[in-house]
């Protein structure tokens, strides 16, 4: 029995020097590189672009201070083919790009206010759609100074985008698709009604200002889809505003108050799902969730979930159920 089991090692250890061995040849390197790209493009998730149902995935929960498995704030919302980005929080793209999801597919680009957890990935999330072959220059809407934060960016990416040119080509990477076009919206103050900022393939996105003092003007954005709707807040403290952006057929609103406050918004707003983002302070184990978000139990009247990255909200289309799952 002892001679079987030396020869099987033998064999084994054989197997791993001739395998070894052979991934040294290039031929051999190229065909395997070749398998992993095409596994890799095959399990993007294709399914989050389909037109039953308004999405929405969280590709940034956590807050300015650092946490191992948190990005900073982003929602991505998918609708009408496209996804469209909410806040690029550092480490955002990264997330994203984990996720799978197909870059060259993004419509734009919404900034809730300019505090750096909320926009510090927008040159990598530029850079990255541009290279992936996104089909025109990068859509980014924001309250007045939007202009400079993508004046900013794209003088800070000028250098690394022309050296990118000059290695790939412009055929392969046109100039004119690696722009960014800032898009302003109107200057709105609390107690004003939200106002349309974008209307294309079904999709509805509307604006209204949150109160998140001393940054001023703050905004949130609401998107209307296939009967269905979801609003994210970005930074904001309690405020009639953000109820009567979430009162009629919203789905996931995501606040920056306690998350008893939350609950409370969502009660009175008729929200049927809240889901938590943008935890601040990030809690780093599971003892400490149940500490962040005590009394939600007690105040909330309806269905919540404490968001992480990655986490996927389906609307389906003229319906009103949601279904919840984690992506990997």
């Amino acid at each position: 029995m002892k001679r079987v089991w030396i020869g099987l090692a033998l064999v084994l250890a054989g197997g791993a020097v001739a395998l070894a061995l052979a991934l040294r040849v290039p031929a051999l390197q190229d065909a395997l590189a070749r398998r992993v790209i095409a596994h890799m493009a095959a399990a993007q998730p294709a399914e989050l672009f389909a037109d039953d149902a308004l999405r929405a995935v969280l590709c940034g929960t956590g807050s300015p201070l650092p946490h191992e498995t948190r990005a900073k704030a982003c929602v991505a919302v998918f609708a009408a083919g496209r996804f469209w980005v909410v806040d690029t929080g550092p480490g955002s793209w990264n997330r994203l790009a984990l996720l799978r999801i197909d870059p060259a597919r993004i419509g734009g680009v919404f900034f809730t206010h300019f505090h750096s957890d909320h926009i510090g990935d927008l040159g990598e999330l530029n850079l990255n759609t541009w290279v992936a072959g996104r089909l025109g220059p990068l859509r980014v809407f924001g309250p007045p100074g939007v202009e400079r934060v993508v004046a900013g960016f794209a003088e800070a990416y000028a250098l690394d985008g022309g050296y990118r040119i000059l290695h790939h080509g412009a055929d392969f990477l046109p100039a004119e698709r690696g722009r960014m076009e800032a898009v302003p919206i109107p200057l709105l103050v609390e107690g004003d009604e939200r106002i349309v900022i974008l209307r294309e393939g079904g999709l509805e996105v509307s604006a209204f200002a949150v109160h998140h003092d001393p940054v001023k003007p703050a905004y949130g954005y609401r998107f209307d889809y296939a009967g269905r709707s979801i609003v994210v807040s970005g930074d904001t403290a309690k405020s009639s505003a953000l109820v009567r952006a979430a009162k009629i057929m919203a789905d996931i609103p995501s606040y920056h108050t306690t998350p008893v406050e939350a609950a409370e918004i969502a009660n009175e707003a008729g929200v049927r799902l809240l889901v938590l983002y943008h935890l601040n302070p990030p809690p780093p184990a599971r003892l400490v969730e149940a500490i962040f978000t005590r009394g939600v139990d007690d105040a909330r009247h309806g269905e919540w979930r404490l968001g992480s990255d990655g986490l996927l909200v389906e609307l389906p289309a003229n319906s009103e159920r949601i279904s919840v799952r984690q992506l990997e």
